[in-house]
């Protein structure tokens, strides 16, 4: 009896403990990445900001599909169309059901330029800001590893850019290479990158140099010393690491700031050059930036043509912006 008694208690103990998860090897290691990824699964926020950039970059991908109309078609009959909510439009203009957020001067469709503005400004986002990081991330691991001369020289750079305004050195960049080769190709677009690129790897560089001189100091840097590792096997298999957890934070923060730069260069008509004619051999139709353009003489009585530009940056903007406090959360090993 005492024995069936004990083997039930053991078989007990046994199904508690499979149930709390006591009977799996829970000191498994677990990845920096696999548990950031986890901490995000678990986010709300952070998964609804994922699900806005993800619809915004299939709104982007599959722009020509998802456009009721040729962006550069012009509708002479329906010109300055408000959109299908409004009433009392000035001049009396009534809605067209065809065209969902009206249209502008020349009767273009605004929902189709938007949806191609879309394409433009998110590419311009998710490109510069990995090319700022590469840039930045280059300059820092070179000047906090190997110190000296060499940290002195590329500080004295960086601090040499971080002296120019951003966008004035944008503009200027933009104004030297638009009438050129590459200022025509891809339509600006390409002209547009590397200008943010080059004005912008500042902040990177000196957030991967103070990394660098902290972890080069570290105890597991000194013990890979004492068994032989050359210096390049430091910087790549045990520095870079641990510096991508910041700068992956800091592109997350940098992406909106590249869009609504974009934007601010539309606005001031020296950002993309839009094609004229036919949309369908061209890739990059118009951007946010341009639509503020198009719309800013019409805007105290047309105020529906900066209305959807206006309301796809702040979306975009604040869903990378709460994604990257996310990230840092996540990140974050006090956390843990």
């Amino acid at each position: 009896m005492s024995e069936t008694k004990s083997k039930g208690s053991t078989t007990g103990q046994v199904e508690s403990a499979a149930l709390l998860g006591l009977g799996q090897d829970t000191n498994r290691p677990v990845s920096l990445w696999s548990d950031t990824w986890r901490r995000l699964r678990h986010n709300p926020v952070a998964m609804g900001c994922l699900a806005i950039i993800g619809l915004l970059s299939l709104i982007a991908l599959f722009a020509p599909l998802l456009a009721p109309y040729d962006p550069l078609a012009l509708h002479i009959y329906d010109m300055y169309r408000p959109p299908i909510w409004a009433r009392n439009a000035p001049g009396g203009i009534d809605p067209n059901p065809h065209f969902f957020l009206g249209t502008d001067t020349g009767g273009r469709d605004l929902l189709s330029r938007l949806l191609y503005g879309t394409r433009t400004s998110m590419l311009v986002g998710l490109t510069a800001a990995p090319l700022i990081a590469v840039v930045g991330i280059a300059i820092g691991l070179l000047s906090g590893f190997a110190g000296r001369r060499v940290d002195n020289l590329l500080m004295r750079l960086t601090d040499v850019f971080y002296a120019f305004p951003n966008i004035m050195f944008c503009i200027l960049m933009i104004l030297i290479l638009r009438n050129t080769p590459f200022g025509a190709w891809l339509g600006g677009v390409a002209m547009l990158i590397v200008a943010l690129a080059a004005v912008s790897w500042v902040g990177a560089a000196r957030l991967v140099r103070g990394a660098v001189l902290s972890i080069k100091e570290s105890q597991f840097i000194e013990a890979a010393r004492c068994i032989g590792a050359s210096n390049r096997r430091l910087l790549w298999r045990h520095v870079l690491p641990n510096c991508l957890g910041p700068v992956i934070v800091w592109v997350a923060f940098t992406i909106p700031r590249v869009i609504i730069a974009e934007a601010i260069l539309g606005y001031l008509d020296i950002g993309l050059k839009p094609p004229t004619g036919d949309a369908s051999g061209s890739f990059f139709i118009t951007s946010w930036g341009g639509l503020f353009l198009d719309g800013r003489r019409a805007m105290t009585s047309r105020p529906w043509m900066l209305l959807a530009p206006a309301i796809c940056i702040t979306l975009v903007a604040v869903a990378f912006n709460l994604l990257g406090d996310s990230l840092r959360d996540a990140l974050d090993p006090k956390l843990r």
